[in-house]
């Protein structure tokens, strides 16, 4: 009888432990991927509320006299940027 790599016992990859390991390897990959795909999403998402309030915060400032016009155009022009 033989021995070594193909030939006697076993079911290949470490036997039983191979496929498991396999198949956390995958669904390891899958949340990886799926935790990068979030990640990136809930940063545009954010990216695309903060905007709109930090622009009403500056109108507030500009309304109640906390900040002169041309601070207002500078501030305004920076966060549209």
């Amino acid at each position: 009888m033989m021995w070594g790599p193909g030939y006697g016992y076993g079911f290949g990859m470490g036997g039983g432990f191979g496929m498991i390991f396999m198949i956390l390897l995958v669904v390891v990959v899958v949340f990886l991927v799926f935790g990068a795909f979030r990640q990136v999403h809930d940063d545009r998402r954010h990216n695309l509320t903060r905007k709109p309030r930090a622009r009403e915060i500056l109108d507030e400032r500009y309304a109640r006299g906390e900040i002169d016009a041309e601070e207002y155009q500078r501030k305004r022009a920076e966060i549209e940027q």
